[in-house]
């Protein structure tokens, strides 16, 4: 018995060490970690029980019967976050680079299929280059089977995708499909194809990380939700957003102790919108006073910064939060901001996770580019999205509400709960001053007349209370008791019954 339990000792020291330890000092001086070593700083410690650790793969061309490494070039298992289950899958760049055979792709779909089945959020730490080569067709078709997984765990199951080395080929297609995607500033890129390919073929040359690095992916592409500086505080920020999310979406939202006040009244947030309607003002600075000590986690923070899309907490539980940003673009809808907010929005819905909107909005961006970049469509992305959820949504109109945008922005027409106005709320088809323009143009050689048209229009429309003489905003509340107001709505929209009518699946307008 002796014997056998050293032998079962001494296979599992040798998979621990995936392709040795002349690759792992080669990794670590890249300034990454193994997918071993990120596996346990991710879950809480001595939690992390894995699978298949034995696993090798069955090709034998190429020479492949010769070099066979027990893993195969991923770590597949489960364990907890701060006491809750997650699957996790690791690729092992140090086992042929981490590419994806048919039996690395069996590991992964087993631990899917046993995410899906127990319910649980399921994370993956992509650092590979790809399919095996010497295996063809095989590899292309675990590829497809692990995204047919990715579809069916889809609203299901949280899904995140870490990427912390490179990511090419099929294997960008998996992320593609999860739920949220985070990146390493330096280390990390994703493409489909390499920059040998697009100089072969285009005749463009480019670096690996010019092609699809992180400023690329979080700031250009919208592919990428965050990035952060090296794996240990990448994988700590995953965990805390994990910190915010249900299991699945039939489990209850997660709570913590909440011990800051909500009946506290905050005097500064009377004085946070200015007194000129074209100054700015940071709306995140709202988010965060409202929010639980002020925790708010920020999704695709450096993508469509006119629009601030994010979780936090009031007493305890999470909370979606969606706000126009009047730093940038005066908080103007665009294409990217559209749909930045709709996929968030989606996720929330999918999530049971109310949401809180925050509307300072002029209207839609106009311009050819915007115009011909598809505004239409885009636009009516977020408009779906929102009159799609069937979650608490609460909206507070802080200043400029004009046009379509008004109506977008989680309005009562589109079955919002409850929407509050501040009093410096303004609610119209357009601004004073355009309005005015069109409709006294033959007055628009008189200054006078045009000053005094203008305030009659600012007296009659730019005001909260001729929406809520009509009941499409509930309440003018004071700024100081947006959290109190929110909060003892969000308790009271808990029982929430609300179906949409059955469908095999919505049309949304991509």
């Amino acid at each position: 018995m002796k014997e056998i339990l050293e032998e079962l000792e001494r296979r599992r020291g040798i998979a621990r060490l995936g392709g040795g330890e002349a690759r792992i000092a080669a990794q670590h001086k890249r300034g990454k970690l193994t997918a071993r070593e990120r596996i346990d700083l991710f879950l809480d410690e001595g939690s992390f029980e894995e699978f298949d650790m034995f696993v090798e793969h069955r090709s034998t061309d190429f020479g492949m019967d010769k070099s066979r490494i027990a893993g195969d070039g991923v770590v597949t298992g489960w364990g907890t976050v701060n006491g809750r289950t997650v699957f996790v899958f690791a690729k092992d760049f140090t086992v042929f680079g981490g590419s994806l055979s048919e039996a690395h792709a069996e590991k992964i779909m087993k631990v899917q299929d046993m995410a899906l089945k127990n319910r649980a959020p399921i994370v993956g730490i992509y650092d590979a280059g790809g399919a095996r080569i010497q295996e063809g067709v095989a590899a292309l078709g675990g590829y497809a089977e692990v995204f047919q997984r990715n579809v069916l765990a889809s609203g299901v199951i949280p899904q995140i995708s870490v990427i912390m080395g490179p990511c090419a080929g099929g294997d960008v297609y998996s992320p593609a499909m999860t739920d949220f995607i985070f990146m390493v500033r330096d280390t990390s890129y994703m493409f489909v194809t390499g920059p040998d390919v697009v100089k072969t073929v285009t005749n463009e040359t480019v670096t690996a990380e010019e092609l699809g690095g992180a400023v690329v992916h979080t700031v250009r592409s919208s592919i990428a939700d965050g990035a952060f500086e090296n794996d240990v505080e990448t994988l700590l920020q995953v965990r805390r957003l994990i910190d915010f999310l249900p299991l699945s979406n039939t489990a209850p939202l997660p709570e913590i102790e909440c011990y800051q006040s909500v009946t506290d009244i905050d005097a500064s947030l009377d004085t946070l919108v200015p007194a000129s309607s074209n100054k700015p003002y940071d709306i995140k600075e709202l988010i965060r006073k409202v929010s639980d000590e002020g925790d708010f986690f920020e999704i695709q923070a450096s993508f469509a910064k006119n629009i601030v899309c994010g979780f936090g907490r009031v007493e305890g539980s999470t909370v979606g939060f969606v706000a126009n940003q009047p730093m940038v673009l005066a908080g103007v809808l665009d294409s990217d901001a559209s749909r930045k907010a709709a996929r968030f929005v989606r996720f929330c819905d999918c999530f049971n996770i109310p949401i809180v909107t925050f509307v300072d909005v002029p209207g839609f961006l106009p311009g050819t580019a915007q115009e011909y970049g598809g505004l239409i469509k885009h636009g009516a992305k977020l408009l779906f999205a929102y009159a799609e959820a069937t979650v608490p949504k609460l909206t507070v109109i802080t200043r400029k509400a004009f046009g379509g945008a008004y109506d977008v922005m989680a309005s009562k027409h589109l079955r919002g709960d409850l929407n509050y106005a501040w009093p410096t709320a303004q609610i119209a088809v357009m601004g004073a001053k355009g309005a005015v323009e069109i409709i006294f143009r033959k007055d628009t050689a008189d200054p006078e007349k045009i000053a005094a048209h203008t305030k009659m229009y600012e007296d009659r429309f730019l005001s909260p209370f001729v929406a809520a003489e009509r009941g499409y905003v509930d309440e003018v509340i004071m700024p100081h008791s947006t959290r109190r107001r929110l909060a003892r709505g969000l308790k009271m929209l808990r029982n929430k019954d609300l179906a949409n009518p059955w469908k095999k699946h919505d049309n949304i307008p991509l």
